[in-house]
Protein backbone atom coordinates (compact mmCIF):
# COMPACT_ATOMS: atom_id res chain seq x y z
CA UNK A 1 0.00 0.00 0.00
CA UNK A 2 1.72 2.99 -1.18
CA UNK A 3 1.96 6.48 1.42
CA UNK A 4 -0.05 9.25 0.67
CA UNK A 5 2.89 12.47 0.47
CA UNK A 6 2.54 14.77 3.05
CA UNK A 7 0.87 18.61 2.08
CA UNK A 8 3.34 21.10 0.80
CA UNK A 9 3.65 23.82 2.85
CA UNK A 10 2.28 27.18 2.02
CA UNK A 11 5.00 29.92 1.52
CA UNK A 12 4.79 32.75 4.69
CA UNK A 13 2.05 35.45 3.99
CA UNK A 14 2.38 38.36 6.40
CA UNK A 15 -1.48 38.68 5.35
CA UNK A 16 -1.91 35.08 6.48
CA UNK A 17 -0.19 35.39 9.57
CA UNK A 18 -2.60 38.13 11.44
CA UNK A 19 -5.38 35.81 11.63
CA UNK A 20 -3.92 33.32 12.97
CA UNK A 21 -5.45 31.09 15.59
CA UNK A 22 -4.31 31.75 19.08
CA UNK A 23 -6.12 28.42 20.19
CA UNK A 24 -3.04 25.36 20.65
CA UNK A 25 -3.08 22.90 17.27
CA UNK A 26 -1.70 19.69 16.71
CA UNK A 27 1.16 20.50 14.94
CA UNK A 28 0.16 17.91 11.85
CA UNK A 29 -3.01 20.01 11.03
CA UNK A 30 -3.21 21.98 8.12
CA UNK A 31 -4.08 25.17 7.72
CA UNK A 32 -7.62 26.22 7.10
CA UNK A 33 -7.59 27.56 3.58
CA UNK A 34 -5.43 24.94 2.56
CA UNK A 35 -6.44 21.77 0.77
CA UNK A 36 -5.15 18.57 2.34
CA UNK A 37 -4.03 17.18 -1.01
CA UNK A 38 -2.62 19.92 -2.65
CA UNK A 39 0.03 22.73 -2.14
CA UNK A 40 -1.80 25.81 -4.37
CA UNK A 41 -1.49 28.95 -2.88
CA UNK A 42 -4.57 30.96 -1.96
CA UNK A 43 -5.82 33.27 -4.74
CA UNK A 44 -4.59 36.57 -3.18
CA UNK A 45 -1.53 34.96 -1.91
CA UNK A 46 -1.08 33.46 -5.79
CA UNK A 47 -2.16 37.39 -7.22
CA UNK A 48 0.99 38.44 -4.99
CA UNK A 49 3.21 36.13 -6.19
CA UNK A 50 2.46 36.86 -9.63
CA UNK A 51 2.71 40.99 -9.24
CA UNK A 52 5.78 42.63 -10.90
CA UNK A 53 8.51 43.78 -7.76
CA UNK A 54 9.66 47.28 -9.31
CA UNK A 55 11.97 47.44 -5.78
CA UNK A 56 16.03 46.76 -6.01
CA UNK A 57 16.35 43.17 -5.31
CA UNK A 58 17.49 43.14 -0.76
CA UNK A 59 20.54 41.57 -0.15
CA UNK A 60 20.82 39.90 2.96
CA UNK A 61 23.35 38.39 5.39
CA UNK A 62 22.96 34.48 6.81
CA UNK A 63 22.47 36.03 10.01
CA UNK A 64 19.63 38.35 8.46
CA UNK A 65 17.96 35.56 6.61
CA UNK A 66 18.07 33.21 9.93
CA UNK A 67 15.92 36.00 11.96
CA UNK A 68 13.59 36.80 8.55
CA UNK A 69 13.18 32.78 8.75
CA UNK A 70 12.66 33.00 12.98
CA UNK A 71 10.45 35.96 12.61
CA UNK A 72 8.08 34.42 10.21
CA UNK A 73 7.71 31.20 12.09
CA UNK A 74 6.73 32.86 15.34
CA UNK A 75 4.45 35.03 13.69
CA UNK A 76 2.76 32.45 11.24
CA UNK A 77 2.61 29.38 14.11
CA UNK A 78 0.90 29.64 17.40
CA UNK A 79 2.74 29.87 20.46
CA UNK A 80 1.64 26.36 21.99
CA UNK A 81 1.51 23.17 19.59
CA UNK A 82 1.04 19.40 20.15
CA UNK A 83 3.23 17.29 18.01
CA UNK A 84 2.81 13.42 18.52
CA UNK A 85 5.61 11.73 17.70
CA UNK A 86 8.05 8.63 18.59
CA UNK A 87 11.13 9.41 20.08
CA UNK A 88 14.72 8.74 19.06
CA UNK A 89 18.46 9.75 19.31
CA UNK A 90 17.73 11.04 22.71
CA UNK A 91 20.82 12.21 24.91
CA UNK A 92 20.43 13.96 28.61
CA UNK A 93 24.48 15.66 29.11
CA UNK A 94 25.60 16.37 32.57
CA UNK A 95 24.08 19.90 32.29
CA UNK A 96 20.16 18.06 32.79
CA UNK A 97 18.53 19.15 29.36
CA UNK A 98 17.08 16.64 26.83
CA UNK A 99 18.21 16.32 23.47
CA UNK A 100 15.93 13.88 21.36
CA UNK A 101 14.55 13.91 17.65
CA UNK A 102 10.60 13.36 17.52
CA UNK A 103 9.99 11.40 13.95
CA UNK A 104 6.71 9.62 12.47
CA UNK A 105 6.74 7.14 9.09
CA UNK A 106 8.06 10.14 6.42
CA UNK A 107 9.76 12.96 8.59
CA UNK A 108 11.43 13.95 12.24
CA UNK A 109 12.57 16.94 14.32
CA UNK A 110 15.23 17.95 16.57
CA UNK A 111 13.68 18.79 19.84
CA UNK A 112 15.06 20.39 23.17
CA UNK A 113 13.51 20.25 26.84
CA UNK A 114 15.38 22.39 29.08
CA UNK A 115 16.89 21.51 32.47
CA UNK A 116 13.71 23.10 34.36
CA UNK A 117 11.16 21.67 32.45
CA UNK A 118 12.93 17.73 32.51
CA UNK A 119 13.20 18.22 36.06
CA UNK A 120 9.40 17.55 36.30
CA UNK A 121 8.74 14.98 34.57
CA UNK A 122 7.33 11.57 36.21
CA UNK A 123 8.71 9.20 34.20
CA UNK A 124 11.87 8.13 31.59
CA UNK A 125 12.19 8.93 28.26
CA UNK A 126 13.47 6.50 26.20
CA UNK A 127 14.04 5.86 22.17
CA UNK A 128 11.17 4.04 20.86
CA UNK A 129 8.40 5.80 23.01
CA UNK A 130 5.45 7.05 21.38
CA UNK A 131 4.58 10.85 23.04
CA UNK A 132 3.11 14.26 22.76
CA UNK A 133 5.17 17.03 23.44
CA UNK A 134 3.77 20.00 24.08
CA UNK A 135 5.72 23.86 23.39
CA UNK A 136 6.37 26.11 20.43
CA UNK A 137 8.78 25.96 17.36
CA UNK A 138 11.81 28.34 17.46
CA UNK A 139 15.24 28.51 15.02
CA UNK A 140 18.39 27.76 16.41
CA UNK A 141 20.31 30.33 15.06
CA UNK A 142 24.07 28.94 15.39
CA UNK A 143 23.00 26.04 12.65
CA UNK A 144 20.34 27.88 10.87
CA UNK A 145 18.04 24.98 11.58
CA UNK A 146 14.48 25.09 13.36
CA UNK A 147 13.83 23.05 17.00
CA UNK A 148 10.62 21.77 18.36
CA UNK A 149 11.19 23.46 22.04
CA UNK A 150 9.34 20.96 24.81
CA UNK A 151 7.73 22.45 27.72
CA UNK A 152 6.07 19.09 28.93
CA UNK A 153 6.01 15.68 27.62
CA UNK A 154 3.57 12.79 28.16
CA UNK A 155 3.17 9.16 26.90
CA UNK A 156 0.90 8.74 24.34
CA UNK A 157 -1.76 5.69 25.24
CA UNK A 158 -0.96 5.88 28.80
CA UNK A 159 -0.21 8.55 31.65
CA UNK A 160 2.92 9.82 32.81
CA UNK A 161 2.38 9.18 36.25
CA UNK A 162 1.26 5.63 35.10
CA UNK A 163 4.15 4.47 32.88
CA UNK A 164 6.74 6.03 35.53
CA UNK A 165 5.03 3.69 38.14
CA UNK A 166 5.89 0.75 35.89
CA UNK A 167 9.54 1.82 34.91
CA UNK A 168 10.62 2.52 38.47
CA UNK A 169 8.59 -0.67 39.07
CA UNK A 170 10.75 -2.68 36.82
CA UNK A 171 13.79 -1.14 37.67
CA UNK A 172 13.66 -2.25 41.77
CA UNK A 173 11.96 -5.53 40.98
CA UNK A 174 15.48 -5.59 38.90
CA UNK A 175 17.61 -4.88 41.47
CA UNK A 176 16.36 -7.23 44.33
CA UNK A 177 14.22 -4.71 46.13
CA UNK A 178 11.27 -6.99 46.13
CA UNK A 179 12.69 -10.07 47.18
CA UNK A 180 10.09 -12.19 49.54
CA UNK A 181 13.63 -13.54 50.82
CA UNK A 182 14.45 -10.06 52.54
CA UNK A 183 10.98 -9.46 54.20
CA UNK A 184 11.39 -9.53 57.98
CA UNK A 185 8.35 -11.29 59.68
CA UNK A 186 6.68 -8.43 62.49
CA UNK A 187 6.68 -8.76 66.09
CA UNK A 188 3.69 -10.39 67.71
CA UNK A 189 3.69 -8.30 70.79
CA UNK A 190 5.88 -5.22 69.64
CA UNK A 191 6.23 -2.55 72.54
CA UNK A 192 6.95 0.71 70.37
CA UNK A 193 5.93 0.99 67.06
CA UNK A 194 7.06 4.37 64.87
CA UNK A 195 4.13 6.14 62.77
CA UNK A 196 5.40 8.26 59.69
CA UNK A 197 2.06 10.06 58.19
CA UNK A 198 0.61 13.35 58.51
CA UNK A 199 -0.43 14.80 61.92
CA UNK A 200 -3.91 16.38 59.79
CA UNK A 201 -4.93 13.23 57.99
CA UNK A 202 -7.40 10.47 59.20
CA UNK A 203 -4.34 7.84 59.18
CA UNK A 204 -3.29 9.32 62.22
CA UNK A 205 -6.40 9.11 64.26
CA UNK A 206 -7.59 5.59 62.98
CA UNK A 207 -4.04 4.19 63.58
CA UNK A 208 -3.54 5.70 67.17
CA UNK A 209 -7.67 4.73 68.37
CA UNK A 210 -7.19 1.34 66.90
CA UNK A 211 -3.86 0.67 68.74
CA UNK A 212 -4.89 2.37 71.99
CA UNK A 213 -8.77 0.08 72.11
CA UNK A 214 -6.30 -3.24 70.70
CA UNK A 215 -3.37 -3.06 72.94
CA UNK A 216 -2.70 0.35 75.03
CA UNK A 217 0.40 -0.93 76.69
CA UNK A 218 2.64 -0.43 73.16
CA UNK A 219 4.41 3.08 72.99
CA UNK A 220 3.76 4.86 69.57
CA UNK A 221 6.42 7.59 67.94
CA UNK A 222 4.65 9.84 65.84
CA UNK A 223 6.73 10.93 62.95
CA UNK A 224 5.13 14.11 61.06
CA UNK A 225 5.14 14.47 57.63
CA UNK A 226 3.91 15.64 54.15
CA UNK A 227 2.06 12.46 52.63
CA UNK A 228 1.70 14.84 49.22
CA UNK A 229 2.87 17.37 47.02
CA UNK A 230 5.99 18.88 46.38
CA UNK A 231 9.06 17.97 48.98
CA UNK A 232 6.87 14.79 50.12
CA UNK A 233 9.18 11.88 49.12
CA UNK A 234 11.77 13.65 50.67
CA UNK A 235 10.26 14.38 53.79
CA UNK A 236 9.00 10.59 54.12
CA UNK A 237 12.63 9.35 53.03
CA UNK A 238 14.40 10.96 55.56
CA UNK A 239 12.09 10.04 58.49
CA UNK A 240 12.89 6.88 57.74
CA UNK A 241 16.87 7.27 58.02
CA UNK A 242 16.53 9.19 61.47
CA UNK A 243 14.10 6.65 62.99
CA UNK A 244 16.66 4.30 62.48
CA UNK A 245 19.17 6.25 63.37
CA UNK A 246 17.22 7.09 66.84
CA UNK A 247 15.79 3.97 67.42
CA UNK A 248 18.39 3.11 69.84
CA UNK A 249 18.02 6.12 71.77
CA UNK A 250 14.32 5.65 71.97
CA UNK A 251 14.70 2.08 73.55
CA UNK A 252 14.55 0.28 70.58
CA UNK A 253 11.75 0.27 67.24
CA UNK A 254 9.83 -3.02 67.01
CA UNK A 255 8.48 -2.02 63.66
CA UNK A 256 7.39 1.09 61.64
CA UNK A 257 4.11 1.85 60.43
CA UNK A 258 4.59 4.30 56.54
CA UNK A 259 1.22 5.31 55.40
CA UNK A 260 -1.72 7.93 54.89
CA UNK A 261 -5.32 7.80 53.76
CA UNK A 262 -6.87 7.29 50.08
CA UNK A 263 -6.61 9.35 47.15
CA UNK A 264 -5.66 9.50 43.41
CA UNK A 265 -3.14 8.55 42.08
CA UNK A 266 -1.46 12.00 42.19
CA UNK A 267 -2.33 12.16 45.72
CA UNK A 268 -0.67 9.18 46.67
CA UNK A 269 2.46 9.37 44.34
CA UNK A 270 5.48 10.11 46.92
CA UNK A 271 4.89 6.76 48.16
CA UNK A 272 6.33 5.98 44.51
CA UNK A 273 9.19 7.66 44.43
CA UNK A 274 12.47 5.87 44.24
CA UNK A 275 13.46 7.82 47.37
CA UNK A 276 11.22 6.17 49.76
CA UNK A 277 11.16 2.85 48.12
CA UNK A 278 15.19 2.92 48.51
CA UNK A 279 14.92 4.40 52.32
CA UNK A 280 12.05 1.02 52.89
CA UNK A 281 14.64 -1.02 51.89
CA UNK A 282 17.61 0.58 53.82
CA UNK A 283 15.66 0.48 56.70
CA UNK A 284 16.91 -2.09 59.50
CA UNK A 285 13.05 -1.56 61.46
CA UNK A 286 10.62 -3.90 60.21
CA UNK A 287 7.99 -1.91 57.91
CA UNK A 288 4.43 -1.83 57.17
CA UNK A 289 2.76 0.02 54.20
CA UNK A 290 -0.21 1.35 55.02
CA UNK A 291 -1.57 3.52 52.09
CA UNK A 292 -4.55 4.36 50.60
CA UNK A 293 -7.76 2.20 50.29
CA UNK A 294 -7.58 -1.85 49.66
CA UNK A 295 -7.24 -1.46 46.36
CA UNK A 296 -4.29 1.37 46.03
CA UNK A 297 -1.02 0.00 45.58
CA UNK A 298 2.18 1.83 45.20
CA UNK A 299 6.12 0.73 45.12
CA UNK A 300 6.42 1.35 49.06
CA UNK A 301 3.93 -1.32 49.41
CA UNK A 302 5.97 -4.36 47.18
CA UNK A 303 9.46 -2.37 49.07
CA UNK A 304 8.04 -2.88 52.72
CA UNK A 305 8.08 -6.13 54.55
CA UNK A 306 4.01 -5.99 55.21
CA UNK A 307 1.20 -4.69 53.28
CA UNK A 308 -1.40 -3.24 54.90
CA UNK A 309 -4.92 -2.49 53.00
CA UNK A 310 -5.97 0.51 55.10
CA UNK A 311 -4.08 2.36 57.53
CA UNK A 312 -6.79 0.80 60.32
CA UNK A 313 -5.54 -2.49 58.89
CA UNK A 314 -1.74 -1.75 59.71
CA UNK A 315 -2.96 -1.06 63.31
CA UNK A 316 -4.38 -4.14 63.98
CA UNK A 317 -1.92 -6.19 62.53
CA UNK A 318 0.81 -4.07 64.52
CA UNK A 319 -1.35 -4.35 68.19
CA UNK A 320 -3.09 -7.68 69.27
CA UNK A 321 -6.21 -7.74 71.00
CA UNK A 322 -5.35 -7.31 75.00
CA UNK A 323 -8.63 -9.05 75.92
CA UNK A 324 -7.41 -11.89 73.42
CA UNK A 325 -3.83 -12.32 74.47
CA UNK A 326 -5.61 -12.54 78.80
CA UNK A 327 -7.92 -15.24 78.09
CA UNK A 328 -5.18 -17.17 76.28
CA UNK A 329 -2.80 -16.04 79.45
CA UNK A 330 -5.69 -17.68 81.44
CA UNK A 331 -5.87 -20.66 79.22
CA UNK A 332 -2.08 -21.06 79.60
CA UNK A 333 -1.67 -20.56 83.55
CA UNK A 334 -4.99 -23.39 83.78
CA UNK A 335 -2.55 -25.79 81.87
CA UNK A 336 0.52 -24.86 83.67
CA UNK A 337 -1.34 -25.43 87.36
CA UNK A 338 -2.25 -29.09 85.15
CA UNK A 339 1.37 -30.16 83.95
CA UNK A 340 2.27 -29.22 87.64
CA UNK A 341 -0.57 -31.05 89.25
CA UNK A 342 0.64 -34.10 86.88
CA UNK A 343 3.80 -34.08 87.33
CA UNK A 344 3.81 -33.84 91.13
CA UNK A 345 1.50 -37.10 90.92
CA UNK A 346 4.29 -38.92 88.83
CA UNK A 347 7.27 -38.01 91.07
CA UNK A 348 5.12 -39.38 94.11
CA UNK A 349 4.35 -42.59 92.13
CA UNK A 350 8.04 -42.61 91.38
CA UNK A 351 8.35 -42.17 95.36
CA UNK A 352 6.75 -44.85 96.27
CA UNK A 353 8.34 -47.57 93.87
CA UNK A 354 11.58 -46.41 95.17
CA UNK A 355 10.72 -46.74 98.86
CA UNK A 356 9.47 -50.54 97.45
CA UNK A 357 13.30 -51.21 96.55
CA UNK A 358 15.42 -53.79 98.72
CA UNK A 359 18.20 -51.27 98.28
CA UNK A 360 16.57 -49.25 100.94
CA UNK A 361 14.67 -51.63 102.79
CA UNK A 362 18.10 -53.86 103.73
CA UNK A 363 21.42 -51.78 102.48
CA UNK A 364 23.75 -53.90 104.59
CA UNK A 365 22.56 -57.27 103.52
CA UNK A 366 23.39 -55.77 99.85
CA UNK A 367 26.54 -54.37 100.77
CA UNK A 368 27.98 -57.69 102.34
CA UNK A 369 26.99 -58.96 98.81
CA UNK A 370 28.86 -56.32 97.35
CA UNK A 371 32.02 -57.28 99.37
CA UNK A 372 31.76 -61.09 98.91
CA UNK A 373 31.82 -60.58 95.24
CA UNK A 374 34.79 -58.77 95.68
CA UNK A 375 36.66 -60.95 97.16
CA UNK A 376 35.55 -64.02 94.87
CA UNK A 377 37.21 -61.31 92.13
CA UNK A 378 40.39 -60.55 93.69
CA UNK A 379 40.82 -64.64 93.98
CA UNK A 380 40.77 -65.18 90.87
CA UNK A 381 42.84 -62.05 89.54
CA UNK A 382 45.28 -64.24 92.10
CA UNK A 383 45.26 -67.50 90.20
CA UNK A 384 45.15 -65.37 86.88
CA UNK A 385 48.60 -63.90 88.20
CA UNK A 386 50.18 -66.63 89.07
CA UNK A 387 49.13 -68.56 85.36
CA UNK A 388 50.72 -65.52 83.42
CA UNK A 389 54.04 -65.47 86.26
CA UNK A 390 55.00 -68.99 84.96
CA UNK A 391 54.48 -68.34 81.58
CA UNK A 392 56.38 -65.44 81.15
CA UNK A 393 59.17 -67.25 82.98
CA UNK A 394 58.51 -69.95 79.61
CA UNK A 395 59.32 -67.28 77.28
CA UNK A 396 61.84 -65.89 78.60
CA UNK A 397 64.04 -69.48 78.55
CA UNK A 398 63.17 -69.95 75.23
CA UNK A 399 64.83 -66.13 74.59
CA UNK A 400 67.92 -67.19 76.71
CA UNK A 401 67.85 -70.74 74.05
CA UNK A 402 67.52 -68.41 70.62
CA UNK A 403 70.38 -65.97 71.99
CA UNK A 404 72.62 -68.55 72.42
CA UNK A 405 72.15 -69.43 68.98
CA UNK A 406 73.22 -65.95 67.85
CA UNK A 407 76.50 -65.44 70.48
CA UNK A 408 79.12 -63.56 68.29
CA UNK A 409 81.81 -65.83 68.53
CA UNK A 410 79.43 -68.65 66.56
CA UNK A 411 77.89 -65.92 63.87
CA UNK A 412 81.94 -64.92 63.76
CA UNK A 413 82.96 -68.40 62.94
CA UNK A 414 79.83 -68.96 59.91
CA UNK A 415 80.72 -65.35 58.17
CA UNK A 416 84.19 -66.76 57.89
CA UNK A 417 83.11 -70.25 56.25
CA UNK A 418 81.29 -68.11 53.70
CA UNK A 419 83.81 -66.20 53.17
CA UNK A 420 86.21 -69.05 52.22
CA UNK A 421 83.29 -70.87 50.03
CA UNK A 422 82.60 -67.34 48.22
CA UNK A 423 86.99 -66.39 48.15
CA UNK A 424 87.09 -69.90 46.21
CA UNK A 425 84.39 -69.19 43.49
CA UNK A 426 86.06 -65.82 43.07
CA UNK A 427 88.90 -67.38 41.81
CA UNK A 428 87.89 -69.89 39.86
CA UNK A 429 85.92 -67.21 38.20
CA UNK A 430 88.80 -64.85 37.68
CA UNK A 431 90.93 -67.77 35.97
CA UNK A 432 87.64 -68.24 33.91
CA UNK A 433 87.03 -65.15 32.43
CA UNK A 434 91.20 -64.49 32.29
CA UNK A 435 91.23 -67.31 29.38
CA UNK A 436 88.04 -66.58 27.92
CA UNK A 437 89.85 -62.61 27.37
CA UNK A 438 93.12 -64.37 26.36
CA UNK A 439 91.15 -66.14 23.51
CA UNK A 440 89.27 -63.05 22.17
CA UNK A 441 92.75 -61.11 22.32
CA UNK A 442 94.33 -63.67 20.12
CA UNK A 443 91.62 -63.63 18.13
CA UNK A 444 91.71 -59.81 17.70
CA UNK A 445 95.44 -60.21 16.90
CA UNK A 446 94.80 -62.55 14.16
CA UNK A 447 92.04 -59.65 12.49
CA UNK A 448 94.69 -56.71 13.26
CA UNK A 449 96.80 -58.73 11.21
CA UNK A 450 94.44 -59.22 8.16
CA UNK A 451 93.91 -55.26 8.34
CA UNK A 452 97.38 -54.22 8.99
CA UNK A 453 98.51 -50.32 7.45
CA UNK A 454 101.32 -51.69 5.51
CA UNK A 455 98.55 -53.86 3.78
CA UNK A 456 96.47 -50.98 4.00
CA UNK A 457 98.55 -48.63 3.02
CA UNK A 458 99.71 -50.92 -0.30
CA UNK A 459 96.08 -51.49 -1.54
CA UNK A 460 95.59 -47.27 -1.42
CA UNK A 461 99.09 -46.65 -3.36
CA UNK A 462 97.38 -49.11 -5.98
CA UNK A 463 93.68 -47.54 -6.01
CA UNK A 464 95.82 -43.71 -5.92
CA UNK A 465 97.92 -45.07 -8.75
CA UNK A 466 94.79 -45.90 -10.96
CA UNK A 467 93.19 -43.05 -10.06
CA UNK A 468 95.92 -40.89 -11.16
CA UNK A 469 95.79 -41.85 -14.57
CA UNK A 470 92.09 -41.37 -15.11
CA UNK A 471 92.35 -38.15 -13.89
CA UNK A 472 95.75 -37.65 -16.19
CA UNK A 473 93.77 -38.28 -19.39
CA UNK A 474 90.60 -36.73 -18.04
CA UNK A 475 92.68 -33.37 -17.78
CA UNK A 476 94.33 -34.11 -21.28
CA UNK A 477 90.74 -34.56 -23.09
CA UNK A 478 88.93 -31.69 -21.70
CA UNK A 479 92.25 -29.51 -22.48
CA UNK A 480 92.27 -30.56 -26.03
CA UNK A 481 88.07 -29.71 -26.27
CA UNK A 482 88.86 -26.17 -24.59
CA UNK A 483 91.40 -25.41 -27.02
CA UNK A 484 89.70 -26.76 -30.54
CA UNK A 485 86.55 -24.31 -28.77
CA UNK A 486 88.86 -21.28 -28.07
CA UNK A 487 90.10 -22.07 -32.06
CA UNK A 488 86.61 -21.80 -33.14
CA UNK A 489 85.61 -18.86 -31.61
CA UNK A 490 88.83 -17.07 -32.52
CA UNK A 491 88.39 -17.85 -36.01
CA UNK A 492 84.70 -16.32 -35.85
CA UNK A 493 85.88 -13.07 -33.78
CA UNK A 494 88.75 -12.19 -36.83
CA UNK A 495 86.07 -12.85 -39.45
CA UNK A 496 84.06 -10.30 -37.39
CA UNK A 497 86.49 -7.29 -36.89
CA UNK A 498 86.97 -4.45 -38.54
CA UNK A 499 90.30 -5.32 -39.58
CA UNK A 500 88.70 -8.29 -41.33
CA UNK A 501 86.35 -5.99 -43.07
CA UNK A 502 88.75 -3.38 -44.13
CA UNK A 503 90.75 -5.68 -45.86
CA UNK A 504 87.73 -6.58 -48.13
CA UNK A 505 87.74 -3.15 -49.42
CA UNK A 506 86.07 -1.24 -46.99
CA UNK A 507 86.47 1.71 -44.93
CA UNK A 508 85.74 4.17 -42.00
CA UNK A 509 85.44 7.44 -42.30
CA UNK A 510 85.47 10.42 -38.82
CA UNK A 511 85.71 14.11 -38.78
CA UNK A 512 88.99 14.91 -37.66
CA UNK A 513 87.17 17.63 -35.12
CA UNK A 514 85.50 14.62 -33.08
CA UNK A 515 86.57 11.55 -34.09
CA UNK A 516 82.62 11.17 -34.94
CA UNK A 517 82.04 8.54 -37.81
CA UNK A 518 80.67 9.93 -41.00
CA UNK A 519 77.49 7.83 -41.67
CA UNK A 520 75.64 9.96 -44.69
CA UNK A 521 76.43 13.18 -46.00
CA UNK A 522 74.41 15.59 -43.63
CA UNK A 523 77.06 14.24 -41.05
CA UNK A 524 79.70 16.28 -43.16
CA UNK A 525 79.65 20.29 -43.74
CA UNK A 526 81.93 21.47 -46.22
CA UNK A 527 85.14 22.44 -44.97
CA UNK A 528 84.96 19.50 -42.28
CA UNK A 529 88.34 17.76 -42.75
CA UNK A 530 87.57 13.87 -42.52
CA UNK A 531 90.49 11.14 -41.71
CA UNK A 532 89.60 7.87 -43.85
CA UNK A 533 90.97 4.81 -42.58
CA UNK A 534 92.10 1.60 -44.70
CA UNK A 535 93.62 -1.78 -44.52
CA UNK A 536 96.71 -0.14 -45.27
CA UNK A 537 96.53 3.35 -43.84
CA UNK A 538 94.41 6.41 -43.41
CA UNK A 539 93.57 9.33 -45.82
CA UNK A 540 93.15 12.53 -44.77
CA UNK A 541 90.71 14.94 -46.33
CA UNK A 542 88.70 17.79 -46.89
CA UNK A 543 84.75 18.48 -48.09
CA UNK A 544 84.35 21.04 -50.78
CA UNK A 545 80.56 20.31 -50.81
CA UNK A 546 77.90 18.33 -49.83
CA UNK A 547 74.69 17.04 -52.48
CA UNK A 548 71.33 17.99 -50.99
CA UNK A 549 68.70 15.62 -49.49
CA UNK A 550 66.64 15.41 -52.23
CA UNK A 551 69.27 15.05 -54.59
CA UNK A 552 70.39 11.96 -52.79
CA UNK A 553 66.75 10.74 -53.08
Amino acid sequence: MSKRKPPGRPPFDPRRAKGAPTEPILFSQPPADVSPTSGALPPEAAAGARAPVAEEPLVLSVSDLTRLVRDAIKRQLPGTLYVVGQISNISRPAGGHIYLTLKDEESEVRCVMWRSDAALLKFAPADGLEVIATGEVDVYEPRGQYQFYIRRLEPRGVGALELAFRQLKAKLEREGLFDPARKRPIPAIPRRVAVVTSLTGAAIRDILQTINRRFPCITVYVYPVKVQGEGASAEIADAIRRLNAARESLGGIDVMIVGRGGGSLEDLWAFNEEAVARAIHASAIPIISAIGHEVDFTIADFVADLRAATPTAAAELVAPLLVDLIGGLDTQAHRLMRAVLGRVETCRAQLAVVERCEWFRDPLSRLGQKHQRLDETTGRLRLAMSKRLVACRTTLHDTEVRLTRVRPEVQLAQRRERLAKIEHRLRWALGHCNLMKERSLAAAELRLKASSPDRLTHTGRLLLGELDGRLTRAVARAHADRERLVSGMEARLAAGSHEAILNRGFTITRRREDGKIVRSSADAAPGNRLVTRTARGEIESRVESTPSPESTE
